[in-house]
């Protein structure tokens, strides 16, 4: 089937078991799906469709709508003549098919995909609701005609209840259920075939590369089921769930794999965005068929298609093929430090033989082995560097969310720290409120009404302290808490929080009396207990929310005697907690940054520094905030002395290759890591939002990404350059840090890329 969309496109396409065609950003994409949609829409205006839930199809949705919308503009017009989409498609005809939806979870929950399902296409693109195939939990039949809130009070599903017997009168209801819900399943796979199969398939695919919740392991033959899901979906679920604690006891229905080719002639695209994304992109079109890759049983259908990013590609072999068609040093020491990783041997030991043998580093102009003792002292220079302790300076530590600084550089941050002629400001600069979930929460204030009807909190019964004393000694808390902390004294501890929970509830609601907190409390409770996990909170809660986590940033860095007000709470608006989030403002974004660096007049800057669409989008929008804050300074002052550190975290990695600064990290440093976090960032102890990468706390992660750098530069350098160095903090060095040193017209270059990718 041709397309003229992607003949328009196909300048930048390539060929692997799946065709993919390459866009130059994100919105991009999304613009070349939603014109490959109205496309196939006019030539099937009765056509099945299934469409995506998510971030991932923001940017396809708003194209689609934009089009649709301003169909004869001249801007629209121009867009359309290039790909010949002459007629506007009429998209009432169409029949729409559900991919997929948690199970048991109403329909009535924003965070429900059929909620999202009407929003955005039945409501959105005008569909006609009679000719959609949709999954509503509340309406899926169970035993006695009970709804599910009955037949699984605590919103768990037994699956084992298929294979064996059930033992009391709850289970055999239950039994019942599960099987009733397999038939309907059964039946909306036959209502698919009975339509033709879906005629155009649009779908993201995941970390672990699952489609629809088609995940590892999953038969090609699959149709639509009510199962389990794995880890990493999981992982990736808990945002839209409320935590992991829930999506991990979720089950999904999803149609399978088998259904999205049960139609040969279907087109199946499936969009990614990303170099996170790069490596299952690589295992989807580039590997023969397997479990493993549950995307490459699209290699059965003719008309798929991968529609995809440059950074989302970067892994493929054309990729790498052009990235090596010209040499420079750093991609000399990219090639040699992979060189030593693939074959595992260490720098030193590397043969001609073996260099010449490899298919990258054969290229490399002047090849000797001189070329990898070149690359030995640039890794040496940049681990001597990541090594000095600075004088003099004075750092702003920027993080988009609250821990992105500790994930990212804490070893180097506490090591500058130790320097008396050094000042270090820290600033997270959004709220972060959706990391707290409502159980935690929850927890919280009950601890605090507890400790307040057993008279444990007695600051409320100063005579001022409603009017004017809640306003003092702030910093008190932290004190309280760290002490209890060092006493090891979980219960002082849990009381020192409550102090702070008690100023937060007096000066947001303005509270003039102990009955009033109380009653404040109470209704928060109750509040909670009635809202769904997931659920957007009121603002008045985010801001609470957000309070908690500047409590816990206050915390960590007072372990290292950073006075409270060189802690900045920017809470910048972007931030909403919205699935689609506005992009960074002059006034309302830019400007308090401004007036920080004003304020601070830092020599060093560190920021969150991922590449294209990876990682949180709020990191991207931190990041063009802070360029755009330098960008304005730099019209009226000299900018020439400041320094800009890139760091990156558990989201993704540099490669040794593309930084000038290599931090050593000690034992030492390792525990000051993982006892801080459990100590402070109390509502993450639980790993309420994981990394798909790994079950348990983000700093366990972060340990985790050092240790295999350290591998990664110990296979270059040899073990024995650290365990004889003469230095002793080389010497006591297991895990390595990667940073990126800039200048100002440097990282606005950088950032300015970043947002040319992202179509900002």
């Amino acid at each position: 089937m041709t397309s003229r969309v992607e003949d328009y496109f196909g300048k930048r396409k390539g060929r692997a078991h799946i065709p993919y065609v390459v866009a130059e950003s994100f919105p991009q994409l999304g613009m070349i799906t939603a014109l490959r949609f109205l496309e196939w829409v006019n030539e099937n205006p009765q056509g099945v469709i299934s469409l995506p839930t998510g971030k991932t199809p923001e940017f396809f949705i708003r194209w689609t709508q934009y089009l649709l919308t301003n169909w004869d503009s001249p801007a629209v017009s121009e867009i359309r003549s290039k790909v010949a989409l002459n007629q506007k498609p009429d998209l009432s005809g169409l029949h729409f098919v559900q991919i997929d939806e948690f199970y048991p979870v109403s329909s009535r929950q924003k965070n429900s995909f059929f909620s999202y399902v009407m929003e955005f296409y039945i409501h959105g693109f005008g569909l006609n609701p009679d000719n959609a195939l949709l999954i509503n939990s509340d309406e899926i039949p169970l035993a006695d005609g009970k709804h599910f809130s009955e037949v699984f009070p605590d919103l768990k599903v037994d699956l084992s209840l298929r294979y064996r017997t059930a033992e009391t009168a709850a289970e055999i209801m239950q039994q019942k259920s599960i099987f009733l819900i397999d038939e309907w399943c059964w039946k909306y796979e036959q209502r698919i075939r009975v339509m033709g199969g879906i005629g155009f398939f649009l779908g993201g695919i995941g970390p672990d590369g699952h489609i629809a919740f088609n995940t590892r392991g999953s038969d090609h033959f699959s149709t639509t089921r009510l199962t389990p899901t794995n880890f990493e979906t999981q992982a990736v679920s808990a945002g839209d769930l409320g935590g992991m604690a829930v999506s991990g006891n979720k089950l999904v229905i999803t149609i399978g794999l088998g259904t999205i080719c049960y139609n040969k002639d279907a087109v199946a695209i499936i969009f990614a965005a990303s170099e996170s994304k790069a490596k299952v992109i690589r295992q989807a079109v580039e590997s023969e068929p397997s479990v493993l890759y549950p995307a490459s049983a699209l290699q059965q259908l003719s008309n798929s298609r991968f529609y995809l990013t440059e950074g989302a590609t970067l892994l493929l072999k054309n990729s790498i093929h052009d990235y090596y068609q010209t040499f420079t040093p750093q991609k000399t020491e990219k090639a040699i430090i992979d060189l030593c990783s693939s074959i595992e041997r260490y720098g030193d030991k590397i043969t001609l033989d073996e260099l010449q043998s490899d298919a990258i580093c054969r290229n490399i102009p002047n090849l000797s082995l001189n070329t990898v003792q070149q690359v030995i002292t640039s890794v040496k220079n940049k681990l001597k560097k990541g090594a000095e302790r600075e004088e003099h300076q004075v750092f702003l530590h920027t993080g988009p969310h609250h821990d992105d600084i500790m994930l990212g550089i804490m070893p180097h941050v506490n090591r500058q720290l130790r320097s008396a002629t050094n000042v270090s400001h820290f600033a997270v600069l959004t709220s972060g409120f959706t990391a707290v979930t409502n159980a935690y929460f929850k927890d919280l204030l009950l601890n605090t009404k507890h400790l307040l009807d057993h008279g444990q909190i007695q600051m409320v019964h100063y005579p001022d302290f409603f009017s004017t004393g809640y306003k003092y000694k702030w910093f008190k808390d932290v004190h309280h808490y760290l002490d209890k902390v060092a006493a090891r004294d979980k219960v002082q501890m849990r009381r020192g929080i409550s102090h702070r929970i008690v100023r937060i509830l007096v000066q947001l609601y303005g509270i003039n009396s102990i009955a009033t907190l109380k009653a404040k409390i109470d209704e928060l409770i109750e509040g909670l207990k009635t809202s769904y996990d997931g659920e957007k909170n009121s603002p008045d809660v985010q801001q609470l929310k957000g309070m908690i986590r500047e409590f816990e940033e206050e915390l960590v860095w007072a372990h290292f005697g950073v006075k409270l007000d060189h802690i900045h709470h920017l809470r910048l608006g972007f931030y909403t907690g919205d699935i689609f989030t506005e992009q960074p403002e002059i006034q309302r974004d830019v400007e308090p940054v401004i007036e920080l660096i004003k304020k601070v007049n830092p020599t060093v800057i560190s920021l969150a520094m991922d590449p294209e669409g990876s990682g949180p989008d709020t990191h991207y929008k931190v990041l063009q905030a802070i360029a755009e804050s330098l960008r304005i300074l730099g019209e009226s002052r000299d900018l020439t002395g400041l320094r800009i550190w890139g760091y990156r975290n558990v989201w993704y990695r540099f490669h040794p290759a593309d930084v000038n600064m290599i931090v050593p990290v000690s034992m030492n440093a390792l525990a000051v890591l993982r006892q801080s976090f459990q100590d402070c960032y109390l509502s993450q102890v639980e790993a309420p939002f994981p990394s798909y990468e790994l079950n348990g706390m983000f700093c366990d992660l972060t340990q985790k990404i050092w240790v295999e750098q350290m591998r990664q530069i110990q296979l270059l350098l040899g073990k024995d350059f650290f365990y004889n160095h003469a230095s002793p903090l080389i010497r006591a060095t297991h895990g390595l840090i990667y940073l990126k040193e800039m200048t100002v017209p440097e990282f606005l270059v950088h950032a300015r890329e970043l947002q040319q990718k992202a179509g900002s």
